[in-house]
């Protein structure tokens, strides 16, 4: 026995490794290297005339169902082919809460699509990411995403959605959520003929 655990009884001594083992296992929580998805960018709009304005960052909510997707393709996937992912745009339309963790795209209660029944509609469909190789923890859309603003309307934000039933038709709900957030500069009031650019980087 430890000479510092001599002339207890066995219940003080249960009591010491216990709270031991107790700080042992906190310390080690603490040193574990924790990973935290998230989502930013960097939105602007140009005019026809070739000015911009309304520039602004933006920042994502990594949602539970897209967290879910890219954890168990990256720990247990052993053969894994992304679909999309497609960007789409946040409408002020019935606008409410605002991205939450919970949604999916079946549900999201909090907000609506743009590009179609609300305003402001762009031509095309959701538009397609294309990716810069991963660096620093990071991994960036090799160019801005630009939407050619078809009508007037006010947009609060962007979306992403892949895997298995994405699709880039607006307003469709299949395929899973990973992020969604709103412009944390303001939004984004377009007409038409204005071009919104928007870029975006997944970090973790």
């Amino acid at each position: 026995m430890d000479n510092s655990l001599r002339g207890l009884n066995d219940a003080s001594v249960a009591v010491m490794r216990r709270a031991y083992e107790h700080r042992r296992l906190r310390l080690l929580a603490e040193a574990v290297e924790q990973a935290h998805a998230e989502g930013h960018g960097y939105a602007w709009v140009q005019h026809a005339d070739g000015t911009v304005d309304q520039e602004g960052a933006w920042h994502n909510t990594v949602v539970t169902v897209g967290k879910n997707v890219a954890l168990d393709a990256f720990l247990a996937g052993s053969s894994y082919t992304v679909v999309g992912p497609y960007m789409g745009l946040i409408s002020s339309v019935s606008y409410g809460a605002g991205p939450a963790a919970g949604d999916t795209m079946a549900s999201h209660s909090g907000w609506t699509e743009a590009g179609n029944a609300n305003a402001p509609t762009y031509s095309g469909n959701r538009k397609t990411c294309a990716w810069s190789a991963a660096s620093s923890g990071s991994k960036a859309l090799s160019a801005a995403l630009s939407f050619g603003i078809t009508s007037t309307g006010t947009v609060k934000g962007c979306f992403i959605v892949y895997f298995t039933g994405a699709v880039n038709t607006i307003d469709n709900t299949s395929g899973t959520l990973y992020s969604a957030g709103v412009f944390t500069g303001g939004d984004k009031s377009v007409v038409n003929t204005d071009t919104l650019n928007v870029s975006y980087t997944a970090s973790m």
